[in-house]
């Protein structure tokens, strides 16, 4: 799927911020030492626990409250990102791109589902960055933040979900994330994410339910992405190919739980641990979504098993 080079995908909702020069507080560098035989492995980004949901600050020694605002004076608009073909060519106009068209969708489908629609933030950093969720490091992956109602990108991730994840690089696999984490905005609005416990781990747990629900409106957001337009009425986005499904249902199969502990960590398998479900899980879900194309249809929480 690409970006109508004619559509308009200015943002001021989407800003860039971080950096090098800001520290998370409560010190540490938010790696995690993973023990193996005589050594750890340093999992540069902590995927396993964090990646595309949840709260990575449990992890990062962040320190951080719910009551910190996210830091609006690092960076500033993408004034670079002005047009589809910036988005087509540019990763940060991508996230903006699709951040706008999740804004013409859900706009629709909020009110419809009950939910009070109200646009989400987004910001694309490098480094480090503050949130309202506390400090957080690149090595947390792409997350969302309730407190502040933001999506974080870190602008060099969609080249480690190629080359350490086993994406396929396509463009609807970058789409995917960011479409996923415009989801637990959605589960923000809608008070769905409040009632999850988090610390609830196994492939049927709340959290689990939780990550896949997302999954779903990543795929609801997909089978209506090319219907999306612009302010000034001008389709954004091109309808999706059969290679951008399986551009998406790469990078939904190389962020699930069991590939993240065999194949990316060279660990064991460990179901029990799961925070955001297998790699046939999450594509499933994605389809689901795809292919229903309704709020409905992504009932995680009602079904029996997931």
């Amino acid at each position: 799927m690409t970006f109508n080079p004619d559509a308009e995908i200015q943002s001021g909702n989407t800003r860039s911020g971080g950096g090098g020069g800001m520290l998370p507080r409560g010190g540490g560098g938010g790696r995690i030492a993973l023990g193996g035989g005589g050594g750890c492995l340093l999992l540069v980004i902590v995927i396993v626990f964090t990646l595309m949901g949840g709260n990575p600050m449990e992890l990062l020694g962040g320190g951080g409250t719910q009551t910190e605002a996210a830091s609006s004076g690092e960076g500033g608009a993408l004034e670079q990102c002005s047009t589809g073909e910036d988005a087509n060519t540019d990763d940060k106009c991508l996230v903006q791109g699709v951040v706008e068209s999740a804004d013409s969708l859900w706009a629709q489908l909020g009110p419809d589902s009950g939910i009070e629609f109200r646009e989400p933030q987004a910001v694309i950093f490098s480094d480090q960055v503050q949130t309202g969720c506390g400090a957080a490091t690149s090595d947390v992956g792409p997350f969302y933040c309730p407190a502040d109602q933001t999506i974080y990108v870190d602008d060099s991730f969609f080249g480690d979900l190629q080359s350490r994840f086993g994406a396929d690089g396509g463009q609807f696999a970058k789409m995917y994330v960011v479409a996923h984490e415009y989801g637990h905005h959605i589960q923000n609005l809608s008070g769905t994410m409040s009632k999850v416990d988090h610390q609830e781990t196994g492939p049927q747990s709340g959290g689990v339910r939780l990550e896949l629900q997302a999954d779903c409106y990543a795929g609801v957001w997909a089978n209506h992405a090319s219907t999306t337009t612009d302010d000034n009425g001008v389709t954004m986005l091109q309808p999706l190919t059969d290679q951008d499904i399986q551009s998406a249902l790469s990078a939904a199969s190389a962020v699930g739980d069991d590939h993240i502990q065999g194949d990316v960590s060279g660990g064991q398998v460990q179901p029990e641990t799961w925070t955001h479900g297998s790699s046939e899980q999450r594509q499933n879900w994605f389809m689901t979504g795809y292919q229903e194309g309704t709020v409905e249809a992504c009932d995680t929480f009602g079904a029996q098993n997931v």
